[in-house]
């Protein structure tokens, strides 16, 4: 595949406009996540639709279950038939019109407003299999797998996702409390729209014929013939796939973020700051604000490292204990309202979680896309991203799920109960670790 060669900050330009482009992606995800649960929950403010928080927390767990599941068929429509680019481009349509539909008065159409609700997630879902998967391995096509800035590379991609979920939440936050959630539904459609045009009129340009030709068409045409899987791309395999089990633990209790800790937030959290009421929505921008800055320390801090850099095993351990460790800030805010007898908790405790999660994040989550595009076989390399993704959706049913059951089981009982799993699941990574590296290193 050839490319343009210039680069920017050491790094081939079209880094950043696939940076570029996600940021806007992101924008419109984050967005919609920060309000979903409040818009469906809510009765008299803003038109909301009047669910109750259990089947609010099941809708959210089966929509970002699916968002996370559909990578896997917009991926293999990528590698074989569509080619990465176009597979962008549909996806960022798509996704656009659903946020435009989530955007309809409900006024116009009362009757039909869970339908409305319905069929714009149904277009988020779609889009979002075909866009997310893709724009994640062409950051891997701009380099050769034996390119030292390719790590890097991903945690500059990752900071663009953030900058996208940051703005994502402030903005949503204000435009939803201020105006409605409809506004804010149409301003997430409007950044899905400048992804688009991102796409369309500079790809050429920046990525030369990156994501033009289907994966598994390429690498027919490079070889004459197609390649069964050897023992290395096998063993490659399954390290992918094991690792994958460990992080649906990591994301069940992550993605408790957009649903039972929205809730806790909104209803159990002191938010005051003088006269100011903080948005609940605001406080998703934690999450991306604190990635930003600890983005470039992390990036440091493992080059730094030089030959004692932690394998990506062991990051993806240290991801675990990290989320561990934040929910038991959340389970000190449940204690601290039992204890004073007191309606709501300090805020600290969920900036406290906030950070700790982040930090999980930030071991895992680049660690991983990075693995992932320097270990999956080429002609597999967007089926493999999605699968990757898959065991996200996974983590979000498991999320969802997790999150119903807190009328039944009470805060404390969920928060207290994903640190424990965490803790266990670390260890038992540790306990495969050497495994695992025979089987990343074997030839």
């Amino acid at each position: 595949m050839t490319q343009n060669h210039q680069e920017f900050l050491g790094h081939p330009k079209g880094l950043f406009l696939l940076f570029s482009s996600e940021l806007w992606e992101r924008f419109s995800f984050y967005a919609l996540r920060a309000i979903l649960v409040l818009y469906v929950t809510d009765l008299t403010i803003n038109g909301g639709l009047g669910w109750n928080k259990s089947d609010a927390l099941r809708l959210y767990g089966i929509y970002t279950g699916l968002i996370y599941i559909t990578p896997i068929i917009g991926g293999w429509l990528a590698d074989n038939i569509l080619g990465q680019r176009k597979a962008i481009i549909l996806g960022a349509v798509f996704m656009a019109v659903g946020q435009f539909i989530l955007s309809v008065p409900n006024d116009l159409f009362p009757a039909s407003a869970n339908a409305n609700l319905y069929l714009g997630l149904a277009f988020l879902i779609c889009g979002n299999g075909l866009f997310k998967p893709n724009i994640s391995t062409m950051v891997g096509d701009l380099y050769t797998p034996d390119d030292l800035r390719r790590d890097s590379a991903f945690t500059i991609f990752y900071m663009g996702i953030n900058i996208g979920s940051f703005l994502a939440g402030i903005v949503a936050g204000f435009v939803s409390t201020q105006y409605s959630f409809k506004a804010a539904f149409f301003i997430a459609g409007i950044g899905m729209l400048i992804a688009l045009v991102l796409q369309t009129f500079f790809a050429q340009r920046y990525l030369g014929n990156i994501g033009v030709l289907p994966n598994a068409k390429q690498k027919a045409v490079q070889n004459n013939s197609e390649q069964k899987l050897n023992t290395q791309e096998i063993n490659h395999l399954k390290v992918i796939l094991i690792l994958g089990l460990f992080t649906v633990i990591f994301w069940a209790g992550f993605e408790q973020a957009g649903g039972l800790m929205t809730l806790y937030t909104e209803e159990y959290t002191d938010r005051t700051i003088g006269n100011y009421v903080i948005p609940t929505a605001f406080f998703q921008s934690l999450n991306p604000l604190f990635i930003i800055v600890l983005a470039p320390v992390f990036a440091w801090f493992w080059i730094k490292l030089g030959t004692k850099d932690p394998h990506f095993i062991t990051k993806f351990v240290f991801a675990l204990f990290f989320l561990a460790l934040g929910f038991l800030f959340m389970v000190g805010a449940v204690l601290q309202t039992r204890h004073t007898q007191t309606e709501q908790a300090s805020m600290l405790w969920l900036v406290g979680a906030y950070l700790f999660h982040t930090i999980g994040e930030l071991c895992l989550s680049p660690t991983g896309l990075s693995m992932v595009t320097r270990l999956a076989p080429s002609r597999y390399l967007s089926l493999m991203m999605g699968v990757w993704f898959g065991f996200a959706a996974l983590a979000n049913f498991i999320a969802g799920l997790i999150g119903s059951f807190v009328e039944n089981l009470g805060a404390l009982a969920i928060f207290s109960g994903i640190s424990v799993v965490a803790i266990l699941a670390a260890a038992v990574l540790w306990f495969l670790s050497d495994q695992l590296f025979r089987g990343e290193k074997s030839d």
